[in-house]
This record gives structure tokens, sequence and C-alpha cells, in this order.
């Protein structure tokens, strides 16, 4: 590794061509006034290091509502975007056919009932005179048989009541749960059930609690997955056992969703196709504010750095794969200072080595000093001022 001596060489060697000519003209027209810069302070601060994840949000439950028979749609008995209650109408079917298959087989069962009256009275008055050898075993075999038979045809005949109600019960479609109702994909009047013509008539969404589903690559997961499974001792040791809510939800506008979240659910594996790991996260909604379908960001922390060396990205230097800083001594003389970054965080980056707390540095002007320059520093500008 190069040491410190050499990335001064470097940068200075890079400055050459470009400070050649500012060179001569001081040399004709004398000593010039010490180089204006911005300068800050390196500061140390404790870093909360994050991970942010793209997705989408969903419903706890997004229960497609479909129709389970064939037949003209009659009524729609809700207001689409609105939210319902768990056994409210939402459609109706029209229901003649249905009710036509459930009188015949009534009057199926009905039949079949009358047949099992009268084998069971064949039945009762052929035995005792089998007993008494007055008719034959044959004709006892016969009866007992016909009124077995007729037995099972009542239960079939039953079974074909429980199944034509059941089928007319599908004509009426009810809500399944409490939840926000979407655009209806058929009117009244429209033939429903049968390809090509709409099966899903709709789709019922609970969304209170709402869930977010993304992936994070390999190397997040590997970040995220240490920082909770340490977590998870610590709470099994201080015997507390919860899942703590500590992701934060950054809508499509930018701003945080206002209630916190948890990891409820994971995919079993990375995907060999995409190298990425999938998540689901849970977050309250109790004003109903996220609806399914919107793009968010999840943001875990996973590390906090504590007393680190932060400084301004702007400020850093790179060269050939190396970083460095221009400081300024107390006699206001540029020093090249080479350093190793750590993470970024916004506009800071963390330096891993190299750079102590309370250090001057260049911020502004970079370009145009090289190391033992005489600079005039004045501390940068901030938003405020």
């Amino acid at each position: 590794m190069k040491s410190s001596h050499s990335i001064k060489l470097m940068i200075s060697a890079s400055l050459v061509l470009t400070l050649g000519a500012c060179d001569s003209s001081e040399k004709a027209a004398g000593e010039m006034p010490p180089l204006l810069v911005r300068v800050t302070q390196s500061t140390l601060q404790d870093v909360p290091l994050t991970v942010e994840m793209v997705g989408t949000t969903m419903g706890t439950q997004d229960i497609p509502i479909r129709t389970r028979v064939e037949g003209y749609l009659e009524t729609m008995e809700f207001e689409e975007g609105t939210f319902v209650k768990k056994g409210d109408m939402l459609y109706t079917v029209d229901a003649q056919p249905f009710q036509a298959m459930l009188v015949a087989a009534q009057s199926e069962l009905a039949s079949s009932q009358t047949t099992l009256a009268k084998t069971q009275s064949d039945l009762a008055r052929i035995r005792p005179l089998a007993e008494i050898k007055a008719v034959s075993e044959q004709d006892l075999d016969s009866a007992i048989a016909q009124e077995a038979a007729a037995r099972a045809g009542v239960r079939a005949s039953e079974a074909n009541v429980d199944l034509a109600e059941i089928e007319l019960s599908y004509t009426r479609i009810k809500a399944p749960i409490d939840g926000l109702i979407g655009l209806t994909k058929a009117k009244p009047g429209e033939f429903v059930g049968r390809d090509p013509n709409p099966v899903v008539l709709n789709t019922l969404s609970d969304i209170d609690p709402i869930r977010v589903r993304f992936s994070i690559s390999e190397r997040e997961y590997l970040a995220v997955a240490r920082h909770y499974s340490t977590r998870q001792v610590r709470d099994e040791t201080e015997n507390s056992g919860d899942r703590r809510a500590d992701l934060i939800l950054l809508l499509a506008d930018g701003k945080a969703h206002s209630e916190m979240g948890s990891i409820i659910a994971s995919a079993q594996s990375i995907s060999t196709e995409t190298g990425t790991y999938t998540l689901e996260a849970s977050f309250p909604n109790p004003t109903k504010i996220l609806l399914p379908g919107q793009f968010a960001r999840v943001r875990a922390q996973y590390l906090n750095l504590e007393d680190a060396v932060v400084i301004p990205r702007k400020a850093v230097i790179e060269m050939q794969g190396r970083f460095g800083v221009y400081s300024v001594n107390q006699q206001n003389k540029v020093e090249a200072i080479e350093i190793e970054l750590g993470p970024v965080t916004g506009n800071d980056v963390v330096i891993s080595s190299g750079l102590e707390g309370g250090v001057t540095i260049i911020v502004e002007g970079l370009q145009k000093v090289r190391p033992g320059m005489q600079v005039n520093p004045h501390p940068v500008k901030t938003a405020a001022g």
C-alpha cells in the first residue's frame, strides 16, 4: 500500500499542468494574495446505517370476488371504491335456472322417499311370512335389497337437493371479509361466469394493516439478517420476545408513513435468477391512506456507528482508485491526507481510517490548490448563511 507521501506526490503531479500557467503569471505579476477556499471540520458523529428496499403495497388479504355460476348479472349492490362489511351483498346473478334445478331436485327427492316408503312396507309384510315359511327366502332377500336400494336413492336425491341449494346460493355474492372494494369488471346485464366473459368480478382488500413486498440483494440481506439475529438473541435474553416495529415506509412523494412496520414474512431462499431475497413487512394503516399497488421504499437500520469520523462527500479526492482530502494546517498551508472511505450517509461519508475528528478540510476550491500552498480558509456557507 502506498504511503501518505505517495498520494501527496500523485495529487501534486495531477495539478502541475493546470497550475503551471498560474505560477508563471504569479512570477510576472508579483506576489498574489492567498487563494480563498471554503473549509469545514471533520466531525465525530453517531451514524445510523440503513438500507432501502423498493417494493409495492398489497392488502393483508386481496380476495378476488368470483362468480361460481354462469348467468346474467342482475344487480350490483355496492358503490365502487368504498369499504364494505363482511356479509354485505355485492352482486346477484339471475337465479331462475338454479331455482328450477332446485325444484327438480326436490321433486326427485319426494319420488325417492315414496319409493322408499313402499319398499319398507313390502319388507315389513314379507318378513313375518318368511318366518313361517309362507314365502321363499328369495322373496325376502329381494325385498331387503329393494329397500336398501330405495334408501340409497333417497340419500342421492338429498345430495342433489343440497347441491342445487348451494348453486342457488352462489347467485347471491356476498363480501367474505371487511375491506375496500374496487372497480367492477362487469355491469348488470352482462353474462358472467364463463370465459371470455368475466369470472373475477372484483377484488376486495383488507388494507389495515397493509403489507409491502420488496426484494433486497444478497449483500443487503446478510447485513440486515445479522442485525436482526443479534437483536433477536438480545430480546430473548431480556425475555421481551417482541419483533419490534422499526421499519420506515417512504412513499412516492418522499414522505414517511406515520406508522412504523416490521417484517412478517420472507422467502425460503434467494432467487437464483435475480440474486435477490424477497420479504414482506406489515404497517398499520389506520387512516387508510395506503392502498394496494402503491410504489414504496422500506428503510431499515441495521447498524449504528458510534463516534464515527464524518466529512462531506464533495471534500473527497479520488485518484487511481485511492482517496484523499486536502487539509489546512495552523499556518494555513495545504496538506494532502490519504483516507479510506466507509459507508455513505446522505451527502456525507464516513471515514474508516486516515482522518480524525476536528481536522480542517477543504470542500470548495479543490481544483485550484496543491500541497504546501498558502490559502485563505473561510468556513463553508450553510443554507442559512
